[in-house]
């Protein structure tokens, strides 16, 4: 759709000289979310990738689980008063059988590009049931090294933000290290739904053998993106938070904050980690 970028006028400053000049900025647009055509959900991110975030959004809300939950995901036509198409609203039909938690259809929820999903009423309605329980999945070892290496290649993909030094990046990664899929947005949150989103409409789910990494922190929203999707190890360059790392010594998940270099914290999930020598206690 084109509106990735857009151009700004900018008073640029450098060392005591003034100049005039045109700037590319990460485009910024509202997104509702609508399921089986009732509204659900409006999110602040950047054009593109819709349907696959839309589709990601509902892995995490527990709504869809393969892509035969789907039946299809359009944009609304008409979605203003004069009946023009602005492409920022979807509706997601999910496919007959398909059973809706309640938690979808008794709250409407504002998402923002720099808290997620806002409104919930408690904890305990962000903490959805996951249909594949890390826990349970075949094991997953990866070296510190292999981590190390990884911020490194998420920011050489990281097209956009070359551009614009305003994205927020999320990639999936083998257990060996390879590149699945990256995807860029002004909200880190929409960076990993759009990633969930497309592995839904491929029939890759549960991503069980497979790393996420952020470019950020580490939220509790994240931290239930990767367990809602089956992923057994979620990295991140910066801090988690308390919750996050709570909710992933509860369901298993391996998290790590700090990717920087050969620097890392795990803080769950540590058996993951092929650790060549016993670690320091205190």
């Amino acid at each position: 759709m084109g509106r990735v970028t857009e151009r700004r006028k900018v008073i640029r400053i450098r060392d005591g000289s003034v100049s005039s000049r045109p700037d590319t900025l990460v485009a910024e647009e509202p997104l509702e979310i609508r399921l089986n055509g009732k509204p659900l959900a409006i999110t602040m991110r950047t054009p593109g990738d819709d349907f696959a975030l839309a589709a990601g959004f509902l892995v995490s809300e527990g709504v869809l689980a393969a892509a035969s939950d789907l039946l299809n995901i359009v944009y609304c036509a008409g979605a203003t008063v004069d009946g023009s198409n602005t492409y920022n609203v979807v509706d997601v039909k999910t496919a007959p059988g398909v059973t809706i938690p309640d938690i979808t259809l008794e709250r409407n929820v504002y998402t923002t590009s720099s808290c997620g999903l806002c409104g919930k009423a408690s904890l305990d309605a962000v903490r959805t049931t996951a249909r594949w329980p890390i826990a349970d999945t075949p094991p997953v070892r990866v070296a510190p090294e292999l981590l190390a290496g990884l911020p490194d290649r998420l920011r050489a993909a990281q097209r956009v933000f070359d551009r614009t030094g305003g994205l927020h990046a999320a990639a999936l990664f083998t257990e060996e290290g390879e590149l699945l899929d990256i995807r860029e947005d002004v909200g880190r949150h929409n960076a990993v739904d759009k990633l969930v989103g497309r592995a839904l409409q491929n029939g890759d789910l549960p991503l069980s053998r497979t790393i996420l990494l952020v470019s950020g922190r580490a939220s509790f929203e994240l931290a239930q993106k990767a367990v809602m999707a089956g992923i057994p190890v979620l990295a991140a360059v910066s801090a988690p938070s308390s919750l996050a790392v709570d909710l992933a010594a509860e369901t298993g998940l391996t998290l790590v904050g700090f990717l920087r270099g050969s620097s890392m914290n795990v803080y769950a999930g540590e058996d993951r980690i092929a650790l060549r020598a016993a670690t320091a206690q205190g």
